[in-house]
This record gives C-alpha cells, structure tokens and sequence, in this order.
C-alpha cells in the first residue's frame, strides 16, 4: 500500500550531530517497518518525512570525498567556530550554516518511484522551480549532482549541493539550499570537490537577504507537486 502522505517537520538551528542522530532514527523506524511487513506478510504503511532545519557552522564529507578538500586543521576549524564531521552520504565536502536551508526528506521511495537518480534530478528541479520564482535562472551541470546558475557558461556557480545516503530504498540526508548564508566559510573547502567553480546564494544573485521561512514554504509547494505528496505540517 503506497503512502504520498508525508509529514514536514521544521526542526530550526540544530546541531549537526543531533540531526543525523534524528534522521538515523526515522530511517530505521521505517526500515524496520518495512522488514517486519516482509515477514509477517503485512502491508502496514511506511511514513515519510520531510524536514528543514539550519545548522551551525559545520563541514561535513562525504564517503567518496577526499579529506584533503578540507582546507583548515584543527585550530582553523576552532577559529571559524566549526566542526567537522565524515558522514554516510554520497558526494565530497561541503559547508552548513545559518541561513542556509538544509532539506532532509526521509522518504520511502517505494511509495513514490524507485529510482535515486530520478529521486536527485526531481529534488534539482523543486529548488529550480523555487529560483524561477525569484526571477532566478537556474539548471543541472552535466556530470554534477546540484543545481547552478549560468551552468554552462565561464561564471558557473552553484547555488545547492545534494548528498543522499538510501537504505531499501529509505532516503536520508538530501539537499543544503544556500539563501543567505556567509558564503566566505566556502573558501575554506574545496566544495564538492570542485576547485574551479564559484559557489552563490539566492542573497548575492538578488543583492538582498531573502526571508528563509518564504523561502521554505515555495520549496514545499514545489516539492509536493514534483513527487505527488501531500504535506502534513507539523512541529516536532
């Protein structure tokens, strides 16, 4: 039995460490749900959740990252009020902070479509869509995971980077929107591996800081007609 319904959770500044901690429960939560269906021969409906949160200033890498992308040591990070932390996503190094939006969807792909390929190109074209309504043009640069502006000219930058981690077909971790974060905490990675492009924000392409929770309710809106969902809001 498929379930489109999927519960929004808006969990605001929250340490990194505590929100993975979170998101590991609810993917295990639906896991187990999943292997107990299988055996018992059920057909209990799985959950879904979609959470938005910001985050301290935090560098995270992911499993085919390179640890050299990090450019600070230990006193570094403790200058810049930063932790660092090697995680069980795909994808290389990047930044978390305030005024950044972090997008969680913890989702059971079987209820929608089961395809991570398609799962990453249709969470791109949620944040494209939102760009599109701040007069923002916005795509997909061949070969990368994310979304840029002006992605196949000389001043290529990336506006979101995306690292998912799915487990029977259960995703965590996903997308980290850059709307008005400090964008100089950049120059202290190579970000996603990249050493040659730029990376932006909604607040430096618009030259003004744009309201977060507007920003939030657009992606909601896209996200739900993109994937067929119906949001139940809720606070944690």
């Amino acid at each position: 039995m498929k379930n489109t319904s999927v519960r929004f959770e808006d969990w605001g500044l929250t340490d990194y460490q505590e929100g993975w901690d979170r998101q590991e429960a609810l993917l295990n939560k639906i896991v187990s749900l999943k292997t107990q269906n299988r055996v018992e021969q059920t057909e209990l409906p799985t959950p879904n959740y979609l959470i938005f949160c910001e985050h301290p200033h935090v560098y995270t890498l992911g499993k085919s990252g390179k640890a050299e992308n990090l450019l600070l040591d230990e006193q570094g990070l403790a200058v810049k009020q930063a932790s660092f932390y090697k995680i069980n996503r795909g994808g290389d190094i990047t930044y978390h902070g305030p005024g950044q939006l972090v997008g969680y969807p913890i989702l059971d792909l079987e209820n929608f479509f089961t395809d991570i390929h398609l799962y990453l190109r249709e969470m791109e074209e949620a944040v494209i869509r939102t760009l599109a309504d701040y007069g923002i043009a916005a795509g997909r640069y061949p070969g990368y995971t994310g979304v840029w502006i002006e992605p196949e000219g000389d001043r290529a930058r990336k506006i979101c980077a995306m690292g998912v981690r799915c487990s029977r077909w259960v995703t965590m971790h996903g997308f980290a929107f850059n709307v008005n974060p400090d964008l100089s905490y950049f120059n202290n990675i190579v970000p996603c591996g990249i050493d040659d492009k730029a990376v932006t924000s909604m607040e430096q392409e618009l030259g003004y800081q744009v309201p977060l929770a507007e920003v939030k309710e657009t992606m909601k809106k896209h996200l739900s007609e993109i994937f067929g969902m119906q949001i139940i809001t809720e606070n944690p």
